[in-house]
């Protein structure tokens, strides 16, 4: 019998991203084509393609089974867009219904679209986390137009018969991480007393390689077909716990201090920035017992070694 590599069925959008980066590392995506606006690095199967206009596909879905859809626009601060949710969902809603419709026609079996949690909302009360089932709530441009493509998506399933699998995580973490997340690894090197003491939320999130790992196991899973997905490290903690694990796994000494909350959160909105107060003093909990019972799945990776990978250097390609 002739061997096939499987990872030549694959097709994989935002490989320059943080999580494509960590993806095309992985051997199940080694030999995987990778497209979008500008060439990679290190990665020798690629092909430019825009996917908000006409472009012909055909050629790109050629003997492919599963599409693998990350590249999104993301957070984008002091957005000076007129319409920053129009801005989303060119490149979220219709560039991703674009991609599908056209990996389905061309007989493209399974496609993986990686959501957010936020389209569930921007927080949860302590102990009762979001669960894959949820009404979608999304309140801001980004998670709309994500919410928009995975019901966009569910409908070129049903009219074509492909297989749509939805991956919502909650802030990603690990090597050669950026956004918030980096800036919380400067602020465990500063050697003084910081305000995080008082801070009792409960968090929810996934390291790059918990994720990566599901979704492989979302590729060929049976039990993944047209299903949505939750994924974390299945442990929460607050972000002052955050704080000193992270500080830990890197070496440092830190210390923390308890300040009253509501002058912390009067000092945030005084700045403008309220969204900012909410990442770090409000819980964002998401249960994963449908993703561990469904995909017979549980997060591979310890919480602390991950944190600890987030002090080395980017990975680059």
């Amino acid at each position: 019998m002739e061997f096939v590599n499987q990872s030549q069925k694959i097709v994989i959008t935002g490989g320059s991203g943080f999580l494509g980066n960590h993806l095309l590392k992985n051997k199940a995506f080694k030999d995987a084509l990778a497209i979008g606006r500008s060439p990679l690095q290190n990665h020798k199967h690629f092909k430019i393609v825009s996917f908000e206009t006409g472009d012909d596909l055909a050629e790109v879905f050629n003997n492919k089974e599963i599409v693998v859809h990350l590249a999104a626009r993301v957070h984008v601060m002091n957005d000076t867009a007129k319409s920053p949710v129009d801005e989303f969902r060119n490149v979220n809603t219709v560039g991703t219904l674009n991609l599908a419709k056209k990996a389905a026609i061309a007989g493209v079996k399974r496609f993986i679209f990686i959501s957010t949690i936020k389209v569930l909302g921007e927080k949860t009360e302590p102990g009762q986390p979001f669960k894959n089932n949820d009404s979608l709530n999304p309140q801001d441009p980004y998670s709309i137009s994500k919410a928009e493509a995975e019901a966009g998506l569910k409908l070129i399933g049903e009219d074509y018969g492909m297989e749509i699998v939805i991956i919502r995580p909650p802030l990603v973490y690990g090597k050669g991480v950026k956004g918030n997340f980096a800036n919380l690894l400067k602020l465990a090197k500063l050697p003084i007393p910081l305000p995080f003491g008082a801070i009792q939320n409960r968090r929810s999130l996934v390291s790059i390689d918990n994720l990566v790992d599901l979704i492989v196991i979302c590729l060929n899973h049976p039990k993944a077909k047209n299903q949505t997905f939750l994924v974390s490290d299945d442990y929460d903690m607050s972000t002052s716990e955050l704080f000193l694990r992270l500080a830990d796994a890197g070496g440092y000494k830190t210390c923390i201090f308890s300040f009253p909350l509501v002058l912390l959160s009067i000092f945030f909105r005084v700045l403008g920035k309220s969204a900012i107060y909410e990442r770090l003093f409000c819980s964002m909990q998401v249960n994963i017992d449908f993703t561990k019972s469904q995909l017979g799945w549980k997060p591979p990776f310890n919480v602390n070694k991950s944190l600890a990978n987030c002090w080395c250097e980017d990975i680059g390609r």
